[in-house]
């Protein structure tokens, strides 16, 4: 039994220090494509985390592989702020909220679609994984701020999410500026013939 456990533990050591090294291969290439874009150096990236070139080809064995990665991890941070928002604040708040959120995260992840959208199979499954992480979280602030009067009860997840994506999409030196004021207006006109106005 005790030697079970001395042997378990340097795989759970191993473990940790891989997923360290992968967090911060995925905070470094994050970094790195929003200044860079998605074709920077690796040498670039691998610098960044301080890890060495070779472990994160061992991770990530395609280029395609360290996008989609860092592509999912920033759906899951973005999504995972829906409920912590709907936890702490009124239902109208948090959906306005975490819809200026997601305009952030479309924005970002401009410098990704390139890539997304270049028919690379490694990119395949991404569209699905989106819907499947941001509609739920947008359907339960949606319900919530329907249900205490906040705003209208009729709208799709998937609609806002798409018309928010394509607000998103202004450029130019006021083009963050510009999608935060237009979500502003597109969250007034949810307002509008709700129970509650």
């Amino acid at each position: 039994m005790e030697r079970e456990e001395s042997d378990k533990s340097p795989r759970r050591g191993v473990r940790a220090d891989a997923r360290r090294n992968e967090d911060a291969i995925l905070d470094a290439a994050k970094h790195v494509f929003a200044i860079s874009g998605v074709d920077a150096p690796v040498r670039e990236i691998a610098g960044q985390a301080g890890v060495g070139v070779g472990t994160l080809y061992r991770r990530f064995p395609q280029r395609s592989d360290l996008v989609a990665a860092v592509f999912r991890r920033e759906v899951d941070d973005c999504a995972a702020e829906g409920p912590a928002l709907a936890a702490r604040l009124e239902p109208d708040v948090a959906l306005a909220q975490w819809l200026k959120r997601y305009t952030g995260f479309i924005a970002a992840k401009r410098g990704l679609a390139a890539a997304l959208h270049s028919g690379d199979p490694a990119y395949e499954a991404l569209p699905d994984y989106f819907r499947a992480k941001f509609e739920p979280v947008l359907a339960d602030l949606l319900t919530a701020a329907a249900d205490a009067g906040e705003i209208r009860a009729d709208v799709a997840p998937y609609d806002l999410l798409r018309a928010v994506g394509n607000l998103s999409t202004a450029s130019g030196e006021d083009g963050a500026a510009h999608a935060a004021r237009m979500v502003d207006l597109l969250i007034d006109g949810l307002r509008f013939g709700a129970r509650g106005a």
